[in-house]
C-alpha cells in the first residue's frame, strides 16, 4: 500500500488527549507501538488535537480496561442467545440464553458492563466484562434496538427503531427521562460530532438522517438522501468536519458535511455497505460490504479506496470492531451463522467461526479509549 500523509493537528475543543502522532510503516494497519510502561493506558501529554480518535490508539487502555479479558460478543438474533468467543484460540468458549431478538452488545460507559439490546423482549442484560458471564436480572427498556451513550457518560440514548422515537435515559439506572418522537422510520446507527453537543443517525427505512441536539434533546434538522437508500452506520473523521454514512441499498458510504447536515459526495464501496469501523491509527476506515462478501478499505482523511478484501467462497460481513491491538477486524457473518477474522495487515481472512444463528452487533471489548460511546464499541 502506498505511503499515506498523516493528518494534520490544529486546536479543537475535544475531550481527547493525545500521544504521539501517526507514525510506523504506511503497510502496517495494526496502528502505532505501544506507548511506554509509564505512559501505557493513558495519554503522554494533554493538548488539543483535531484527530477524535486520538486516546483510542494501540496500547491506550485504561486502568479498568487493562484488567479486562479480550472477548467477542456475538448476539445472535435469530437463536437469542450469545456466543462468547475467545480471540486467541479463535472459537466459542461459552454460550448463554437472551431476551427476544438481541441486536446489539453494548460497553457501557463504565467500561466494566456490557449490554444485550433485546428490543423484542424489551430488556438490556447486563454481562460482566471480567467474567464474560451476564449478571442480575434484565432491566426493563422499551425496545432497546440500539444503545448510545453521551461522551459525559452521564446518558444514556435509546434507538427505539420499532416506535420511531429516541429515548434518553440515565446511564447508571436506565431511568427514562425523556421520549423524543423522530421523522425517522428505521432509526437505528449514530456517531457524536467532536465536541458532543449533536449527533447525526440514520433513518434506514427512511432514506434519511436527522441531526440532534444532545443537551436540548431535540431534533434540529433532517436530510433526504439524493436517492432512495437504507443508511446503516455512521461514523465521524477523524477531524471531526465529516459523517461517513454506509447505505446498503445505494452500495457505498455517503460523505456528510458534519456542521451543516449537507451531502458533499458518495463513495461506490461494495453491495450492501453497512459497517463503519476505524484503524487503530485512524489512517484507515473499514467498511463490511455485507451484500458481495468483502471489506472496503477507505483512506480515512480522503474516502480514497485503498484495498478491497474477500471472503473466501462469500459471506455476509456485518458489525463488530477492530482487535485492542489493531491487528485484527472482528465481523459477525449476519445470514452465515459465522464469525470472521481479518488480519489487517495482509487482508486475508486468519478466522471463521460458527455461532448461532442471525449473528449482528458483537462487541470487540476492551477497546483503547478513554469512554465509551455504546454501539458495539465505540470509543473516544
Amino acid at each position: 500500500m502506498r505511503s499515506l500523509p498523516k493528518l494534520v493537528s490544529a486546536p479543537l475543543a475535544l475531550l481527547v488527549a493525545v500521544a504521539a502522532g501517526c507514525g510506523g510503516s504506511p503497510s502496517d494497519r495494526a496502528g502505532d507501538d505501544p506507548p511506554s510502561p509509564s505512559t501505557q493506558g493513558r495519554p503522554a501529554a494533554v493538548k488539543q488535537v483535531t484527530n477524535v480518535y486520538a486516546a483510542t490508539k494501540r496500547g491506550m487502555l485504561t486502568p479498568v480496561t487493562r484488567r479486562i479479558p479480550f472477548r467477542i460478543y456475538v448476539p445472535n438474533s435469530e437463536s437469542n442467545t450469545v456466543n462468547v468467543i475467545d480471540p486467541k484460540r479463535k472459537r466459542v468458549i461459552r454460550t448463554f440464553a437472551v431476551a427476544s431478538l438481541p441486536q446489539h452488545v453494548v460497553p457501557s460507559p463504565d467500561l466494566r458492563t456490557l449490554y444485550v439490546n433485546s428490543n423484542q423482549g424489551n430488556s438490556l442484560l447486563r454481562i460482566d466484562a471480567k467474567t464474560a458471564r451476564p449478571t442480575g436480572r434484565p432491566i426493563p427498556v422499551e425496545d432497546p434496538y440500539n444503545l448510545y451513550f453521551t461522551i459525559d457518560g452521564k446518558t444514556a440514548i435509546v434507538m427505539a427503531e420499532r416506535l420511531m422515537r429516541i429515548d434518553f435515559r440515565d446511564a447508571k439506572t436506565m431511568r427514562l427521562e425523556k421520549s423524543v418522537p423522530v421523522p425517522c422510520q428505521g432509526i437505528n446507527h449514530l456517531d457524536f460530532s467532536a465536541d458532543g453537543r449533536t449527533f447525526v443517525a440514520s433513518c434506514e427505512f427512511a432514506g434519511a438522517l436527522i441531526k440532534v441536539d444532545v443537551q436540548r434533546r431535540k431534533l434540529v434538522r433532517r436530510l433526504s438522501l439524493p436517492r432512495v437508500g437504507m443508511p446503516q452506520d455512521v461514523k465521524l473523521s477523524p477531524d471531526g468536519k465529516r459523517y461517513y454514512v454506509a447505505d446498503m441499498r445505494s452500495n457505498g458510504v455517503w460523505v456528510v458535511d458534519a456542521d451543516r447536515l449537507r451531502i458533499k459526495r458518495f463513495i461506490p464501496t461494495g453491495e450492501g455497505a453497512h459497517g463503519l469501523y476505524p484503524s487503530r491509527d485512524a489512517r484507515y476506515l473499514y467498511v463490511s460490504n455485507r451484500g458481495e462478501g468483502t471489506i472496503s478499505v477507505l483512506d480515512f482523511a480522503t474516502g480514497r479506496e485503498e484495498e478491497k478484501w474477500r471472503i473466501p467462497g462469500g459471506g455476509s460481513p456485518d458489525m463488530g470492531g477492530v482487535s485492542p491491538d489493531g491487528r485484527e477486524l472482528w465481523l459477525s457473518g449476519r445470514y452465515s451463522g459465522e464469525v470472521y477474522a481479518f488480519d489487517t495487515r495482509t487482508g486475508k481472512l486468519a478466522a471463521r467461526i460458527k455461532v448461532g444463528n442471525g449473528p449482528h452487533g458483537m462487541a470487540v471489548w476492551p477497546q483503547p479509549g478513554r469512554v465509551s460511546l455504546g454501539h458495539t464499541g465505540n470509543t473516544r
